[in-house]
C-alpha cells in the first residue's frame, strides 16, 4: 500500500517547513507538493491529484473556502483537511458546506493531526473534539421543544443508536470500537447504515440529528 500523498496549502513558509518535516517522518505519509496561496493549491491539486490537501483558510489569491470549492468541483476524490487557527463555529460550518472532509485547529498540529490525516484517508469525516463540543453546544442552544425527533420512529436498532450517540459525542471509530467491543470495520458499516437510513451525509449532520432526537440527553 502506497503512502498518503499530501499537499500543504498555507501562506506561511515556516509552518509549511515544520509540517513537511513532521509528516515526511511518518512511514505512511509523503508531502508531494506545497502551495502558498489558494490559486496555487487549486492548480497543484489538478495537476498532481494528491490524496489529501491540508488547507489553511486565510490565504491570498483564493482563500481556503474558495479553493476547497474549486478543488472539489474539479476532483471530488481529493480530500480536504482544514488546518487553521480559526476555531469559530462559523468557519467550521462554512468549510464543511464547501466540501471539506475534516477540520483541525493548528494548536493540534502534532499527533492529533497525524490521526486526523489517517482518518480522513480512510474516508472518515474528522472534526477535532474541541470543535465538536462547540457544535453540540450551539445546536443545543438553538434546539426548540418541537424539534425533537421521536426515537421510536427513526427505524434505528439499539446498537445503531449507541454508535450514533458516541459518534456525536466526538469519539473516533477506534474509540467506539473499543467501547462497544466491535471491529473498526463493523463501526464503519454502522456509520454507513446510519447515513443511509437517515438520509444524512457527513458527521455534522449526524451530530445535529443526534441532538435533535435527544440521544445526547441519555448517558452513553
Amino acid at each position: 500500500m502506497g503512502k498518503i500523498r499530501l499537499l500543504l496549502a498555507d501562506d506561511h513558509a515556516v509552518l509549511r517547513a515544520g509540517l513537511k518535516t513532521l509528516l515526511n517522518a511518518q512511514p505512511d505519509m509523503e508531502v508531494v507538493a506545497e502551495a502558498a496561496d489558494g490559486i496555487e493549491a487549486v492548480r497543484q491539486s489538478r495537476e498532481i491529484a494528491p490524496d489529501i490537501v491540508l488547507m489553511d483558510i486565510a490565504m491570498p489569491g483564493l482563500n481556503g473556502l474558495e479553493a476547497t470549492q474549486e478543488i472539489k468541483k474539479q476532483n471530488p476524490d481529493v480530500k480536504i483537511l482544514v488546518l487553521t487557527m480559526h476555531e469559530e463555529k462559523s468557519y467550521l460550518t462554512q468549510m464543511l458546506r464547501a466540501g471539506a472532509d475534516g477540520y483541525v485547529p493548528k494548536k493540534a498540529a502534532d499527533t492529533e493531526l497525524i490521526d486526523a490525516i489517517r482518518a480522513t484517508h480512510r474516508g472518515e469525516h474528522f472534526i477535532h473534539s474541541s470543535m465538536t463540543e462547540g457544535l453540540i453546544a450551539d445546536l443545543r442552544q438553538k434546539e426548540t421543544p418541537g424539534a425533537t425527533v421521536d426515537k421510536d420512529e427513526s427505524g434505528l436498532s439499539s446498537r445503531e443508536i449507541e454508535v450514533l450517540r458516541l459518534l456525536a459525542m466526538g469519539h473516533t471509530n477506534q474509540e467506539i470500537a473499543d467501547r462497544l467491543f466491535l471491529s473498526i470495520k463493523t463501526v464503519e458499516t454502522y456509520k454507513a447504515r446510519l447515513k443511509e437510513k437517515l438520509g444524512l451525509k457527513g458527521r455534522a449532520e449526524l451530530v445535529r440529528y443526534a441532538i435533535q432526537s435527544g440521544l445526547l440527553d441519555t448517558p452513553a
